[in-house]
Parts: structure tokens; C-alpha cells; sequence
């Protein structure tokens, strides 16, 4: 069956089509390269928020962290929550692609996958601007820590979820 229009990863959705005009595969062959790419996609995510969870483990062991404001401390604490709970959304794909191996559901796990990676990536952005926001406020104050940290969640914003959903409203 020829499918045409998006690509969107879930059941029952139009492909883009290639050059050509078709795609020639099967929903299993879909469904194999929709895995592939989301995997693929997930090893681009993940080393950033291994660095960043690193670099806030290391954080409160710092002699200059007992000199940090209680809204630091704050920052700082909800951000570690984020990084925490972005690599859990990333990781799981791939668990669940472990745990359902050889049981007929890869459109299930790509469908469950993109979702699970959409809020992963989405704590992964607020995690980074509590970062900035941690960092530019200790280092130069709380005006410019807002300021960076507003222009950091509205750059977020604009390249991670506006222009992708921009391009797929038209």
C-alpha cells in the first residue's frame, strides 16, 4: 500500500515520499528504519545529558557551593530533578525495545519511544536553562542570570520545538 504525506511515526500515518515519489517498504520495514533513526537520534541526546548530570553530581562537593543563595540551591536542586528525570524518558526506548525484543510490537515501541524522547528531550532543554540560569547567577547576579536564562529557554523554544512544528503545520 502506497502511503503518502508525513512521516510522523504513528500507526496508520502517511510517509513522506522519496524522490521518486514511493517509498517501497513494508509496515515491518517502517517500522525497522523508525527505530533505527529514533535510536539513532537518542545517541545524539544522551551523551549531553550524561555531561550535565555529571556536571551537577560534582556540584555541591565544590568548596564555593556553601556561598550559594537559597534560590541557587533551589536552581540547582530542581535541575539535577530534570537532568535525572530526562535520561530516565531517553533511556526507556531503548529498555523497552530490550524488553519487547522479538515480540511483534516495534511500532508499538517507536509510537511509546517518540513520546517518551519528546518529554526527555523537553526536560533536557529545562534542565540546560536551570544550568545557565545556576551558573550566570553565581557568577554575575540574578539579573543577568534571568536575562540568560530567558533567552536560553526562548532559544529552546524557537530551534527545538517551534521551527519543526512550523514546518510540519505547513
Amino acid at each position: 500500500m502506497k502511503n503518502e504525506g508525513v512521516d510522523d511515526d504513528r500507526p496508520g500515518a502517511r510517509e513522506e515520499p522519496d524522490p521518486d515519489g514511493v517509498r517501497n517498504e513494508s509496515p515491518n520495514e517502517r517500522a525497522d528504519r523508525n527505530l533505527t533513526d529514533m535510536l539513532a537520534e537518542l545517541r545524539v541526546a544522551l551523551p549531553g545529558v550524561q555531561v550535565l548530570f555529571a556536571f551537577l553530581l560534582v556540584v555541591p562537593f565544590n568548596q564555593r557551593f556553601g556561598s550559594t543563595t537559597p534560590l541557587q540551591r533551589q536552581v540547582y536542586f530542581a535541575s539535577l530533578l530534570l537532568t535525572a528525570a530526562a535520561s530516565v524518558f531517553l533511556i526507556a526506548p531503548t529498555v523497552h525495545h530490550r524488553i519487547e525484543f522479538r515480540m511483534q510490537r516495534k511500532e508499538q515501541i517507536v509510537v511509546t519511544g517518540n513520546r517518551l524522547a519528546v518529554i526527555g528531550i523537553t526536560l533536557l532543554a529545562l534542565a540546560m536553562v536551570g544550568a545557565v540560569l545556576l551558573v550566570t547567577d553565581f557568577l554575575a547576579g540574578d539579573v543577568v542570570g534571568f536575562v540568560s536564562a530567558g533567552a536560553f529557554a526562548a532559544l529552546f523554544g524557537v530551534v527545538w520545538y517551534l521551527l519543526p512544528i512550523a514546518r510540519r503545520a505547513g
